[in-house]
């Protein structure tokens, strides 16, 4: 079903979506993990890890660390996941060209998750403060509230990015289905290779390598 698929998406987006930037921070929100990881909880792990393969090296060199927000990548993957399983069924489409449509639907969909990540960020600036005021006080149990609460904060931009990217998909994926299915029969192959190819070039146009287009090549 539909909504049992969402909640369950839901769950690894919360999850993932925390260890991103808030908690643990031991890479299970990078797509290659948390994609598989949803697609498993909704019995299909294959396309899962298709959707991890393709969005890994879309955004791997622009991390969230320090006052970097790049768009949020583990939730595009998750709700990728989510939407190529569930809206398939619901379509009755399927294959990788279905899986295609549903990540240019919801790649570009993840800037919001820069939106609800700087949203989160500007609230924990209020609650350190907070924090260090109650500190002051020697009130440590309302310290203890306010970094509980900063938690939260990012886990309502995970839950939200993920939110919106899933509502964006059931909308538009059944109006693009009829539109769009049938060239990305022909070119599902060469887009799969694309993106993977698009994430390499954006990573070595980053690091500091000589003869980046030979080994790019």
């Amino acid at each position: 079903m539909l909504v049992v698929d969402l909640i369950l998406g839901a769950v690894v987006a919360l999850i993932c979506g925390l260890d991103r930037v808030a908690v643990l921070q031991i890479m299970i929100s990078r797509p290659i993990v948390a994609a598989p990881l949803a697609g498993w909880l909704l019995g299909d792990v294959e396309t899962g890890l298709q959707v991890g393969l393709m969005i890994e090296l879309l955004w791997l060199a622009r991390l969230p660390v320090g006052a970097a927000i790049p768009p949020d990548d583990t939730q595009v993957s998750i709700a990728g996941t989510v939407l190529s399983i569930s809206m398939a069924q619901a379509l009755g489409q399927g294959g990788v060209a279905f899986i295609l449509l549903c990540l240019l639907v919801t790649i570009p969909l993840g800037k919001f998750g820069q939106f609800f990540d700087r949203f989160a960020r500007t609230r924990n600036r209020r609650t350190m403060e907070s924090a260090e005021a109650a500190l002051d006080e020697g009130n440590m149990s309302a310290a203890e509230r306010y970094h509980l609460s900063g938690i939260s904060w990012f886990a309502l931009s995970a839950l939200g990015t993920y939110g919106v990217i899933v509502a964006g998909g059931i909308l538009l994926i059944p109006i693009l289905t009829p539109i769009l299915m049938s060239g990305l029969d022909h070119s599902a192959d060469w887009i799969r290779l694309a993106l993977p190819l698009v994430g390499v070039s954006v990573i070595l146009g980053t690091i500091n390598v000589s003869r980046s287009l030979t080994l790019f090549s």
